[in-house]
């Protein structure tokens, strides 16, 4: 990217455009063509330099006066001119501590960081409400990055080594300047580990791991619940010329039951029953998680849509004692499917009820008759 662009054009923000918005406009820029995003790509890190650049003056009102009179004119005499190959690991002062600020590590100072640690890898896993209960061991196969067998990780041929990088003399990042700017970045040559290989590994070509299909074997607690997440340590990608391997994240999703739902801990399901065990009271059994039938008491006269709670029936407390409870939703139904014996038995039941069997049913036409009455008169 020509560095000959217009800093608020590089910005994309308006020539009047205040403080506030010059830093949104930097950061969002900036995190878009930041090298560490785009490894590899020459023009992004091009743009990055550029809008580094031009923030470092806009920020600054009486760099951004000048700016806005003269152009870049201005600057021309206040450096060395020109982006210079020099090497060196000296920090330069504000735009570190930017670049601290919105990437997360300091850009100045100390020799390179070496190998950076594998990649964190991510696995979706789905188990049943059953599995989820009482956990499992299961089996995966990942496509991973493991450690090179030929050079050890190291990535060197057999009898060779490495030497100091010749372009950042083993400070793994080079400096270049433009008139009053310093822009550090990591050195191109050894990718900030300061020193180079002599004699790649022809398997994993310099890299010191090779791409393989691995069995991982996962042990999943009880009582998980979707959206889990189970860290297993080191069993990431292997990190580049023996550097530590990254982890594996196991993500669970939990298929729906065909009987409970989940909220929590406590799990959920509907009974329908009779309207004369309704009426009459008795018990149900349900078929637990634990695999234990739960012998529910009905209570005489309970409604439809009443709740009964059984303690200690529910999931398992993560990573933690005890259980939570099972809750049933008492659904009333009414019969369909009469016999003719049943239906004079019921006409029988009609002809003897005084309206105090349903007092919520006899109130309800009781305000209804009200109604009427004070319609009519």
């Amino acid at each position: 990217m020509s560095l000959d662009i217009d800093y608020y054009e590089l910005l994309e923000v308006e020539r009047t455009a205040d403080d506030k918005t010059l830093k949104s406009a930097y950061r969002r820029i900036a995190m878009q063509c930041h090298p560490d995003r785009n490894p590899g790509d020459a023009e992004a890190e091009a743009k990055f330099k550029a809008v580094s650049q031009a923030y470092d003056c806009l920020k600054d009102p009486q760099k951004r006066a000048a700016y806005d009179q003269y152009g870049k004119a201005a600057f021309e005499n206040g450096g060395a001119g020109g982006f210079g190959g020099g090497t060196g690991a000296q920090g330069f002062g504000d735009f570190a501590d930017i670049f601290e600020s919105f990437f997360g590590g300091g850009a100045g100072g100390g020799r390179g960081r070496g190998p950076a640690r594998g990649a964190d890898l991510r696995y979706d896993m789905e188990i049943g409400l059953d599995e989820a209960f009482h956990g499992k061991t299961a089996e995966i196969a990942i496509d991973v990055a493991v450690q090179c067998g030929d050079c050890s990780g190291s990535g060197a041929a057999s009898g060779s080594g490495s030497r100091t990088c010749g372009m950042c003399s083993g400070h793994g990042k080079v400096r270049a300047q433009q008139g009053f700017f310093v822009v550090e970045r990591t050195c191109p040559t050894c990718h900030g580990r300061g020193e180079v290989i002599e004699h790649p590994c022809r398997k994993c070509r310099g890299e010191g791991r090779v791409d393989e299909r691995k069995a991982i074997s996962i042990e999943v607690p009880p009582g998980v619940d979707e959206g889990t997440r189970i860290r297993v340590a080191g069993k990431g990608e292997a990190g580049p010329r023996g550097a530590a391997p990254g982890d594996l994240y196991i993500f669970i999703h939990v298929s729906r039951h065909r009987m409970f739902e989940r909220d929590g801990t406590t799990l959920f399901c509907r009974a329908p029953i009779s309207f004369t065990k309704a009426a009459l009271g008795g018990e149900i059994e349900i078929p637990g998680l634990d695999g234990q039938k739960h012998v529910v008491a009905i209570p005489a006269g309970i409604q439809s849509g009443k709740q009964l709670r059984q303690r200690g029936a529910g999931m398992p407390v993560l990573q933690g004692r005890g259980r939570g409870d099972m809750v049933i939703q008492i659904d009333v139904e009414t019969p369909t499917k009469l016999t003719a014996r049943q239906k004079e038995l019921l006409c029988e039941f009609r002809e003897t009820e005084t309206g105090e069997e349903c007092p919520q049913s006899r109130g309800f036409f009781d305000k209804v008759k009200g109604i009427w009455d004070e319609l009519t008169d």
